[in-house]
């Protein structure tokens, strides 16, 4: 199964149906004959530039319709911790992706990769000092609230 065909299927079942949760998006795929793990779902939700609503995951046509990472993080973002050059962030239940997808594209230097579950996100820099500016950087958009 290739990627661009399993997102096509990701996109048709999202836009025919509401799908609230990723493990409800692997059934569906797996109904289809498609077999995919947590973290394809994932990268799939994230470069698809899907969007987590309270009636399931949406897609955004227009990229500036994306929710802006101030936005998101005030609404969604619940614990900020720093473990080494690893940085943990916390979420409300089901919108881990959507913290996620909105930090990928501010392209924050300090950030080598992010990797989202359901209300966790662990955000990769390449050293400690990097991590804590990552925290800072969250932690004043929180502020402005």
């Amino acid at each position: 199964m290739n990627k661009a065909f399993r997102q096509g299927q990701i996109l048709k079942l999202v836009r025919s149906k509401p799908i609230l949760t990723q493990h409800q998006l692997a059934s569906e795929l797996a109904k289809l004959g498609i077999r995919t793990t947590q973290v394809t779902l994932s990268r799939d939700i994230r470069e698809l530039g899907l969007v987590k609503t309270p009636q399931g995951y949406k897609v955004v046509e227009d990229a500036s319709a994306r929710p802006q990472l101030t936005t998101v993080v005030r609404e969604f973002l619940l614990d900020v911790r720093v473990a080494q050059n690893l940085v943990v962030l916390k979420t409300s239940p089901g919108n881990a992706n959507t913290v996620a997808a909105a930090l990928d594209r501010e392209n924050w230097s300090e950030i080598v990769g992010t990797v989202a579950g359901d209300d966790t996100i662990l955000v990769v820099t390449p050293a400690p000092r990097e991590a804590r500016r990552v925290r800072e950087k969250l932690t004043r958009l929180l502020a402005k609230s």
